[in-house]
């Protein structure tokens, strides 16, 4: 069972120290079965092929958090046309001058009623896999952690310092008062709440299409898959619980380069977001899209879209396009079946 903890208390703590279920020195009933220090030398990490990190995609916009509610001029000094209502909101800056900042055509607003948030873009990119399985199962670190030298110890730094997107080989698991830990390496053993694992789905029989897209919303990751071949793994952030990520199959049915997105209520979960890149509809106003405001991926923290970073959606984008088939409607496609589900519960 996955916690609901917020991303950023998690994303905080620089090392991992666990309430531990049992001290190295102090669990005579704790299991170390594990593979051996031979075979794990034999693979030492997945053979998987990165993407390559597009930064210029990620920097081809100024992103800019605004500042609580804020008034938009049609020139510097000039009239007021309409206020950005506060909430979670981000513009793409076209230009400053003199302390103002272009955010649309004949748009401006103060430059300090902004924040510059280019820091925030997300350089983490998922893997291509290779046509042959994957000879142990894959998994992302979540966090930064020194993994416990035996399933339900407490971290111990005389193993390395694990940073968070690693990408781990899980070579074996066992079971600890109920909770899954998994070998990582020679003496290294990680609790299941810490990684983020790869799991292919065999295709289900209502998927009527050759390219197609698993969302594990347990795991927070995203298969597409030729066929019944998984091609291509990267983290996400789903929709929080309070506006979920629905689970069913699905199909996109509408793409754009760019789209602006808003929505909530002012006062409570209201966001406006300029720009969103690469998004891709698939359940109602529900899209996978690139997010360029976070870099929590791995965590559900959406008001129900599927984020991705944007090397990822940029990626999924044109391989999504590819496969479009012949139009429904006016503005709805039929593309790649959308099959979201979870493997656990959190």
């Amino acid at each position: 069972m996955k916690p609901q903890s917020a991303f950023w208390t998690v994303l905080l703590v620089l090392i991992l120290v666990l309430p531990a279920h049992a001290a190295e020195s102090d669990c005579p009933t704790c299991a170390t079965a594990g593979i051996s220090a031979a075979d794990i030398s034999a693979y030492p990490e997945p053979s998987v092929k990165p993407l390559v990190v597009n930064t210029s995609l990620l920097y081809d916009r100024w992103y800019q958090r605004v500042n609580g509610a804020v008034p938009v001029f049609d020139a510097p000094n000039g009239h007021l046309l309409r206020t950005i209502d506060d909430g979670f909101n981000f513009v793409t800056v076209l230009g400053t001058q003199d302390g103002w900042a272009q955010i649309n055509a004949g748009e401006w607003v103060r430059t300090i009623d902004l924040t510059d948030s280019t820091s925030v873009v997300s350089h983490f990119t998922g893997v291509l896999l290779p046509e042959e399985s994957l000879p142990y199962p894959m998994a992302w670190a979540l966090i930064n952690m020194y993994p416990s030298r035996i399933p339900g110890g407490r971290p111990s730094e005389s193993n390395r310092l694990v940073y968070r997107y690693t990408r781990l080989n899980l070579y074996a698991s066992t079971e600890v008062e109920g909770e899954t830990w998994y070998q990582v390496g020679v003496d290294e053993w990680v609790h299941q709440h810490h990684v983020a694992k790869i799991l292919p789905q065999a295709r289900p029989v209502e998927v009527d299409t050759e390219r197609w897209i698993s969302i594990d919303l347990y795991e927070q990751v995203l298969v597409a898959y030729v066929g019944d071949r998984p091609v291509f793994a990267t983290l996400v952030a789903s929709g929080q619980s309070i506006w979920p990520t629905n689970e069913g199959i699905y199909n996109i049915y509408f793409r754009r380069t760019r789209k602006d997105m808003s929505g909530g209520k002012v006062g409570n979960d209201y966001y406006y977001l300029e720009e969103v890149p690469w998004t891709m509809f698939f359940d109602e106003g529900r899209a996978l899209h690139g997010a360029y405001w976070h870099d929590g991926f791995g965590y559900r923290r959406s008001h129900g879209c599927v984020n991705l970073a944007i090397t990822d959606a940029h990626w999924l984008y044109n391989w999504v396009a590819d496969a479009m088939g012949t139009k429904a409607s006016a503005d709805k496609e039929i593309g790649p079946v959308v099959y979201v589900f979870s493997s656990g519960q959190y």
